[in-house]
């Protein structure tokens, strides 16, 4: 797992893209940072409701169903730029030049095809679901409360093309420093040392990360 990253910027064109994506995926992320307190808040009042009235809340387990994709998704693109998804830094950090960035060049690479594939299975998938002339334009709903599931569908495709965005940038950013042999690119996680990690993680703690 990635720890603390430094992502640079300047005036260029490509970091005013990385900065203008940047605030879509931490809009992304904060809504599902609110969905997970949200489904707190939701558990306690449901426990709270079984214990002093014996009734629960009515579709609970729908709930949390709808709310999962937000929880799961939204956040990945954020993720993707902070360098904090699972990866061999083991290896990758301690390459140089321009194999570390052949090395980012390929994986992210790969990923994006991945992605490209999921947002087509994905939406293909919500298109099953959605219907025009169907109650609440769904063809499927929970089991429980009868909640339309397209809704919840949806945010995979849509979660998963803000990836596919930020994949794209760093691929060319990753491509450019290949073969410029550029040390420290813009718009890309770089990976920092143990004492750069540190002043971050106690930047961030005490409230002056910028």
């Amino acid at each position: 797992m990635a720890g603390a990253s430094l992502v640079l910027s300047d005036d260029s064109t490509i970091s005013r893209l990385d900065r203008s994506l940047l605030w879509l995926e931490r809009k992304f992320a904060l809504l599902s940072g609110l969905a997970v307190f949200a489904l707190m808040i939701l558990a306690v009042v449901s426990v709270g409701g079984r214990n002093a009235m014996n009734q629960p809340i009515s579709g609970y387990v729908d709930w949390i169903e709808q709310a999962m994709p937000l929880i799961a998704f939204m956040g990945i693109a954020y993720t993707q730029r902070e360098g904090g998804h699972i990866r061999m830094d083991l290896l990758v950090g301690n390459l140089r030049g321009r194999a570390m960035w052949a090395a980012e060049f390929v994986t992210t690479l790969a990923i994006l095809i991945l992605m490209l594939l999921l947002v087509w299975g994905s939406f293909a998938h919500f298109q099953r679901s959605f219907d025009w002339g169907s109650p609440l334009f769904s063809r499927d709903s929970s089991m429980d409360i009868g909640l339309p599931l397209w809704p919840a569908k949806l945010l995979a495709p849509i979660a998963f093309s803000v990836l596919c965005l930020r994949l794209a940038l760093q691929l060319f950013v990753y491509g450019r420093a290949l073969v410029s042999g550029q040390e420290n690119p813009v718009g890309v996680p770089l990976h920092a040392d143990a004492a750069t990690v540190a002043a971050m993680e106690a930047a961030q703690v005490s409230g002056h990360d910028d």
